[in-house]
């Protein structure tokens, strides 16, 4: 059978951030009969034991729901320190008919690996060889230097709640590798990737796989073993996780579950660089964490006598460290707060990490009050954990799943209260999703909305102070606001809920372009986010045109790839030496552009808008089918024909400004051939961030359906 590689960094973006907003759509329509009032005691709620946990198991799984999300799946389920059930469904490779065994189908934790990282770092500061609350730089290695320009320094703490104030690092396309021979050290991956700090550390959550990596650097250095090895001495042997590591070789490699994409297609065996990764490698079998488990529910003690925790360890990891509402805590030292489910808030009597990879996805959850924990992991990626938790939770803790629903007496603010939370609020992690919050009033009542380009445009219901529901998603918004009553951050359940959005500041205009441009706005905006200098004595050059190099970067910068690092090598002769040569080499590398041919990418050449659509289309078409695209609509103009599908799909989807309209028999004139303007280039950005592409593609597959 054919395998494939993994998907461009961007497709993969947009599928995720996609996916978990329909999951929360699914959700909300497969809600078993308990969850028709969330956080109410099931008259007869069923305790948890062996025979019942082994019941509910083989229910949900044999259900027609879950066979549909998974190709194979292993779970464990420990209460009181022992193992209720311990549990394998379907394959861990389909085609050899190899099923899933919970003690030796190794699987890759992806995420999960940060809770063991974090258990490292606990022994390392039981024995004072660091300072949990002591500045990060005098545990790196040397040579791995960082720009804060704050008098607050970057905490160990911090790393581990996810609040180091550092810019995002995240995992490129090309950090997934299938060529087992490729080594790339952790230390030299972490100088190539230091972010520096942007925001005052400890002021904001933002999930951060770079801080786990550093936590990592800090168990070797401070170690002075390398990490695995420190791992495999301190964690796992005095825990008998025999098939548990770091390193995809020998019976972990032999072992692994083969992982399979979207549509049951399986993919080549990969591992990520670095080839060490404390942020997301680990490879374990459900029964190994299951000795985990057991041990971090009886206050960290081995069952030989010995300890991988000293009990005040256990309850540091367990206790939370922030919230931006008390129905929505952040992190622990290791754990984040569980999932949000809709018409339901967050639980701090759970701690929970979630995990995924290409064709791997996990979750790792506690309930200490209760000694329960539960590991459930897959080799696809799907919303089945969602569900699953919703099912347990709902089933045998109901109380933990606590309803959305406004004090008794609760006043919501009027217009000129709303109005403190309006604005543009720019995800810290993913800058490439952006919301926009407005007031508005009908029928004498105000309200707010909020606005992305995944979910549309949907009202929020207040039920408390700085507090909101989502009425499509019904999960919580809720605002933080700083000493003057101004909001400065929001945290969301519907996008992105590991993490912040921060309040963008306002865009001020340009001297060259006049209030009354009707592409005014859209260059406002993207003052207000950063992509222009937001500076009203500069001069914007509306009338210029924008390079193929410049679009490039900035259809990647929109979309949250703000990273671009420089090669030795460049796919295109004529772009080594170019400034914006690393951004356009990270284009190739996810199939944006294509070059000419023969071998050049032209990058001051004055950018077509036919190639802007291009450009768009040929990350889209990996996500969105052809047929999403409007067919019906006849093209006018002049355009290249290996430009119609995309400039179809910019029709449809509305990626353009005022200078498309359409004629009097209705065609469009999308002035294919004609050169990308700056103040054009500024309103196709703003529709790409902004217009609900999901929903017109649901739309239209839906009137194609019913034709």
């Amino acid at each position: 059978m054919e395998r494939k590689p993994g998907m461009n960094g961007l497709s993969q973006q947009v599928r995720k951030v996609v996916i978990f907003a329909l999951t929360l759509v699914l959700l909300l329509s497969t809600q078993p009969a308990w969850a028709a009032e969330p956080g109410t005691i099931a008259p007869e709620t069923p305790e948890l034991t062996a025979e019942s946990a082994k019941a509910f198991l083989d229910e949900f799984f044999a259900s027609d729901a879950a066979k549909s999300m998974y190709t194979g799946a292993a779970v464990v389920i420990v209460k009181d320190e022992e193992v209720l059930a311990s549990e394998g469904y379907g394959y861990a490779d389909a085609a050899a008919e190899k099923a899933v065994d919970p003690d030796t189908t190794v699987f890759r934790l992806a995420s999960v690996s940060k809770t063991f990282t974090a258990v490292a770092i606990m022994q390392l500061a039981e024995q004072g060889k660091l300072d949990l609350d002591g500045d990060i730089r005098q545990y790196l290695p040397e040579g791995l230097s960082y720009i804060n320009p704050y008098d607050t320094p970057v905490t160990v703490a911090d790393l581990l709640t996810h609040r180091s104030g550092f810019a995002p690092s995240e995992p490129l396309a090309t950090d997934m590798v299938t060529d087992l021979s490729v080594y790339v050290s952790m230390e030299d991956y972490a100088k190539e990737r230091m972010p520096n700090v942007v925001r005052e550390p400890g002021s904001a959550y933002k999930y951060d796989n770079y801080a786990y990596l550093l936590l990592g650097l800090i168990v070797q250095n401070v170690s002075g073993q390398p990490y695995e090895t420190y791992m495999a001495d301190n964690v796992f042997a005095p825990l008998g996780m025999s098939m548990s590591g770091f390193e995809l070789k020998g019976d972990l490699l032999d072992n692994v579950a083969v992982a399979y994409d979207l549509s049951g297609q399986p993919y080549d065996t990969y591992f990520y660089l670095p080839n060490i990764m404390p942020h997301g490698g680990m490879l374990a079998t459900a029964g190994d964490v299951a000795r985990f488990m057991t041990a971090f529910l009886n206050e960290g003690a081995t069952p030989d006598g010995g300890r991988i925790l000293a009990a005040a360890s256990v309850k540091e990891m367990e206790a939370y460290r922030s919230l931006i509402h008390p129905l929505l805590p952040d992190t622990t030292y290791g754990f984040e707060s569980p999932m949000l489910l809709p018409q339901t808030a967050s639980s701090t009597r759970v701690i929970a990490k979630y995990g995924d990879l290409p064709g791997n996805s996990s979750m790792l959850m506690f309930i200490p009050d209760e000694d329960v924990g539960v590991f459930l992991t897959y080799n696809s990626n799907s919303v089945l954990r969602n569900v699953f938790y919703q099912q347990f939770m709902g089933t045998f803790f109901p109380e933990d799943l606590i309803p959305l629903a406004a004090p008794a007496g609760f006043v919501p603010g009027d217009a000129a209260e709303l109005a403190r939370y309006e604005g543009l609020y720019v995800d810290l992690r993913m800058s490439g999703i952006v919301s926009r919050v407005s007031a508005a009033e009908q029928d004498g009542r105000a309200y707010l909305a909020i606005h992305d380009a995944y979910l549309g445009t949907r009202p929020l219901e207040q039920i408390g102070e700085h507090l909101f529901v989502d009425s499509m998603t019904q999960t919580l918004v809720a605002f933080r606001v700083d000493g003057e009553g101004n909001a400065t951050h929001l945290r969301e359940g519907a996008l992105n809920p590991l993490g912040y959005a921060e309040k963008a500041p306002e865009g001020v205009g340009f001297a060259d372009v006049a209030e009354d441009d009707p592409y005014e706005p859209y260059i406002r905006v993207w003052q207000s986010l950063g992509l222009y200098p937001n500076d009203a004595a500069q001069s914007f050059r509306p009338d210029e045109p924008v390079t193929r190099a410049e679009l490039a970067r900035d259809l990647l910068v929109i979309s949250g790839l703000t990273q671009a690092i420089p090669r030795d090598t460049y796919a295109f002769a004529d772009i080594a030496g170019h400034e914006l040569a690393p951004f356009i080499q990270m284009a190739a590398d996810m199939g944006m552009v294509l070059g000419d041919g023969q071998g050049n990418f032209h990058p001051d050449r004055p950018a077509a808008r036919q190639e802007a659509a291009v450009m768009v289309w040929n990350v889209y078409r990996s996500v969105y089918p052809l047929d999403a695209i409007d067919q019906a609509t006849t093209l006018a103009g002049d355009y290249d024909p290996w430009a119609e599908d995309a400039i179809r799909m910019a029709v449809t989807f509305g990626l353009h400004g005022p200078e498309v309209v359409s004629g009097a028999d209705g065609s469009v004139d999308f002035l294919g051939k004609a050169t990308l303007t700056r103040r054009e280039a500024a309103a196709f950005y703003y529709q790409l961030m902004f217009q609900p592409v999901q929903q017109i593609v649901t739309q239209l597959m839906q009137q194609t359906q019913a034709e």
